[in-house]
């Protein structure tokens, strides 16, 4: 069963911006918290964000100041706006419960380049 899907990935230019967005389809999303992950071609997937249930944020170095995680609970979905992107932000982004335990989603290619 698929227990995420994640959406809004694409082609942009240095400096361009994208908000990605990840739909959850277990109960109870709500009481989790919930992370955004990324994995550039041959490295091992990283966390970037942090949201936890009560809304309190953190983040890793490679986003702070440019990304901004947000949840929505009504719609069980949690969202990652990214701004200011440079080529390295290059990756598959995907979500999850943080700390991780369940079955990763397909995630949502996300290319920076001229």
């Amino acid at each position: 069963q698929v227990q995420f899907v994640e959406s809004g990935g694409g082609l942009v230019q240095p400096g361009g911006s994208l908000r990605l967005s990840c739909a959850a389809s277990f109960s109870d999303f709500s009481i989790y918290n919930m992370g955004w992950y990324r994995q550039a071609p041959g490295k091992q997937r990283e966390l970037v964000a942090v949201i936890t249930r009560y809304e309190s944020t953190n983040y890793e170095d490679v986003g702070k100041g440019r990304f901004t995680i947000s949840r929505d609970n009504a719609k069980n979905t949690v969202y990652l706006q990214m701004h200011s992107l440079k080529p390295e932000d290059t990756a598959v982004y995907y979500c999850n419960t943080f700390p991780k335990d369940r079955d990763w989603g397909q995630g949502t290619q996300v290319t920076v380049s001229s």
